[in-house]
């Protein structure tokens, strides 16, 4: 590219040259200015309208004979580099969509991101930053280009179409993530998944609960719903303003929560009131009263000490901050237990 522009360059600056020079020699034969540049245009441009005056003398024609010359090459010297440097750019677009297909070819048990906007360019970052193979696809080239200059596979085209599906290996996939703002865009892409790979794990997004069971049933593995995780991580800031006991990290006991709930188990909170049965009492009292239900992870006493992984006889106190972990089940049992003692649980008031 750098070669052709200096062609161009270099042919602008001979063509200029050649025509200055031009008009300067018929001015020194006793043309006017007017007449020596009208000369100049009409011959480099080959319109060939006649002299405007008789060429007699043999100097003249001559020089003419080197002027017609010295433009004509200076001038396809100046096209050359403008073809070359539209061909430089064709090729290396062409070799840089051969090495994106061979590329694409290569990949197995990879991830198919259908879909490059906010949701799929934090999805890609974390495979990114994991080495997890994947591809994206897009129709949208703008985005595409980004993705490509971050070294990311790409394919530009419309998930919703089995061709471009098995262009960027379905059949070899291990997961699909189907990441469009569209819930009927997602919808029809997890059934062509399916139905070209049984196999493949599918995670789709969706955007409200009857969305939500029309993806599990055209064959989605799971489904996340980002309105709802964004209220659900809302809610846990609101419901666990001392979730730092557990972790620095918040983020990984939200992670860690909805991992856990599908197993009936979650990390809560409460403040121990006063006047509450719950205090003055040990830790092995409480999680034998839960029936062995519940962990308590940390405790924050009223001077801001924080006592992490307690043993079962330390006492808590009026005021202080339980953190736990526990079944939904024993977590119940425990609100019973507490029920008379006018106890602070998840943010509600127990009386």
């Amino acid at each position: 590219m750098q070669s052709s522009a200096r062609k161009i360059i270099l042919g602008t600056i001979v063509f200029l040259m050649t025509m200055g020079i031009a008009v300067v020699g018929y001015w020194f034969a006793g043309w006017s200015l007017l007449e020596s540049f009208y000369m100049v245009v009409i011959t480099i441009y080959g319109v060939g309208y006649g002299e405007v005056r008789p060429i007699e003398a043999p100097s003249l024609r001559i020089f003419t004979i080197l002027f017609i010359v010295s433009g004509c090459t200076s001038a396809v010297f100046v096209m050359g580099g403008f073809v070359q440097m539209i061909a430089e750019g064709e090729i290396r677009k062409a070799l840089g969509a051969r090495r994106m297909t061979e590329g694409i070819k290569k990949l197995k048990n990879h991830v198919i991101v259908c879909g490059f906007g906010r949701v799929g360019q934090n999805l890609t970052t974390e495979l990114r930053a994991a080495s997890v193979p994947f591809v994206i696809v897009d129709n949208n080239r703008e985005r595409l280009i980004e993705a490509e200059e971050l070294g990311d596979l790409v394919y530009l085209g419309d998930a919703t179409e089995e061709a471009t599906l098995e262009a960027v290996g379905i059949a070899h996939a291990e997961t699909l993530a189907t990441v469009l703002p569209n819930d009927a865009a997602n919808v029809f892409i997890t059934l062509s998944a399916r139905e070209l790979n049984e196999n493949v794990r599918i995670i789709a997004r969706g955007e409200s609960q009857s969305t939500r069971r029309k993806l599990i049933r055209s064959g989605a593995n799971e489904v996340v719903m980002p309105a709802a995780v964004g209220a659900h991580r809302i809610a846990q800031l609101i419901k666990l303003p001392h979730q730092t006991l557990l972790t620095c990290n918040s983020d990984q006991t939200t992670r860690m929560n909805d991992e856990l709930q599908p197993l009936g188990v979650s990390i809560e909170e409460f403040v121990v009131r006063e006047g509450a049965d719950l205090a003055d009492r040990t830790i092995g009292e409480i999680e034998h009263r839960s029936e062995r239900g519940i962990v308590v992870l940390s405790i924050r006493k009223t001077d801001e000490e924080e006592i992490r992984a307690p043993g079962p006889d330390v006492r808590i106190s009026p005021g202080d901050v339980i953190v736990f972990i526990g079944h939904v089940s024993a977590m119940k049992r425990l609100n019973q237990f507490n029920k008379a003692k006018s106890v602070i649980y998840r943010g509600a008031r127990i009386d």
